[in-house]
């Protein structure tokens, strides 16, 4: 179970943010491989969060929270190696109904800390296929070669 956080400045100021070296927001997590790219890039570079639940145009869908906590630990154990240790936050928005004005929503967001390797670089790893390391390169996590690390 988690306790959501209601607004935040540090929120806020998040989400005023491009999504960037250390920022990347996700709709959700479809696809536990493509977040595990990501979590590496930010492993393997200066660390960074990712806010789940907000659109790139940063406009806020809001998740379920335990699910995609889910899908994001499943991405760590099945293809980050070593593991990386990442923290969940969850925060509890409300927002003004679409089509009613005086009917509030609630929506919930989650934000995945990743830290700074320690260490040896983080790789992918998938079975049967070598290990492939990310870095993030402003707001892409791109494959890079192992060299690159030392």
């Amino acid at each position: 179970m988690f306790s959501p956080k209601k607004n935040n400045d540090r929120l806020k100021n998040l989400l005023a943010k491009s999504e960037g070296q250390d920022l990347d927001y996700k709709q959700n997590v479809s696809n536990q491989q493509k977040i595990a790219k990501t979590i590496l890039a930010f492993a393997n570079t200066e660390g960074g969060t990712i806010i789940i639940g907000v659109s790139d145009a940063r406009h806020i869908i809001g998740i379920d929270p335990e699910e995609e906590m889910f899908m994001v630990r499943e991405a760590v154990r099945k293809y980050c190696y070593p593991a990386i240790p990442i923290r969940f936050e969850v925060f509890e928005l409300q927002q003004q109904h679409p089509n009613d004005p005086l009917l509030l929503e609630e929506k919930y967001i989650l934000l995945v800390e990743v830290p700074r390797r320690n260490g040896k670089p983080h790789a992918l790893q998938v079975r049967d296929q070598p290990p492939v390391y990310y870095r993030r390169i402003k707001d892409r996590s791109v494959p890079a070669d192992f060299s690159e690390f030392s």
